[in-house]
C-alpha cells in the first residue's frame, strides 16, 4: 500500500489521499484505557464509525472540536455512529484531556503514527513560511460496508461538527 520514497538519507512514505467509496484501512487500536477498538468488528456489527484526527490534546482548536463531538454524542450514538478521536498524544495526555473536557468517546493511541500514515493525515504543513510534517485535522465516516461514506482533509476545528451533522443529514 505504501511506496517508499528516498529523501536524503532516510525513507519517507508517500502521502495517501483516500476518497469516498474506497475501503477504509482496517485497524485494531487501543484507546488510552487499554480498550481495543476494531474497525472490522464495528462495521460487521452494522455500525458506522467516525474517525477524526486532530493535532494535539488540550490545545484551543482541538478542545473546541472535541467538545463539539462530546456535545453531539447523544445524537450521533442514537443514529448508530461510533466516534473515535486520534492523535499522537500519550496515554497520560489523552486521559487528562478526557477528564478535563468530560469527553464521552475514546481517544485512540497512535504515538508511532501508523494510523496517521494509513489514513493519510500525516502531511506536509506550512506555517509562517516554515514547512514541516504534522497532523492534518481530518475526519472520516466509515459505513457498515467498510467503505468511506464521507471524508475531509484539512478541516477547521470551529464549526466542523455542525457541518458534518448537516452533511450526514442529522441537522438542518
Amino acid at each position: 500500500m505504501f511506496h517508499d520514497l528516498w529523501i536524503g538519507a532516510g525513507i519517507m512514505s508517500e502521502t495517501i489521499t483516500h476518497e469516498v467509496g474506497h475501503n477504509a484501512p482496517l485497524f485494531k487500536c487501543e484507546d488510552s484505557n487499554g480498550t481495543v477498538h476494531d474497525l472490522a468488528a464495528y462495521t460487521s456489527a452494522g455500525k458506522s464509525v467516525i474517525v477524526y484526527f486532530y493535532p494535539r490534546d488540550s490545545t484551543p482548536g482541538c478542545t473546541t472540536q472535541a467538545c463539539n463531538f462530546r456535545d453531539n454524542m447523544a445524537l450521533l450514538s442514537a443514529e448508530g455512529y461510533i466516534v473515535l478521536g486520534v492523535s499522537k498524544g500519550s496515554e497520560g495526555s489523552h486521559e487528562k484531556f478526557i477528564r478535563k473536557q468530560e469527553l464521552n468517546f475514546p481517544l485512540l493511541m497512535d504515538e508511532g503514527g501508523e494510523l496517521h500514515e494509513a489514513y493519510g493525515t500525516w502531511r506536509l504543513k506550512k506555517n509562517y513560511g516554515r514547512e514541516y510534517m504534522g497532523c492534518s485535522r481530518s475526519t472520516f465516516v466509515i459505513g457498515p460496508d467498510g467503505a468511506f461514506s464521507w471524508l475531509r482533509y484539512n478541516v477547521k476545528a470551529k464549526g466542523h461538527v455542525g457541518m458534518l451533522l448537516r452533511e450526514l443529514g442529522l441537522s438542518e
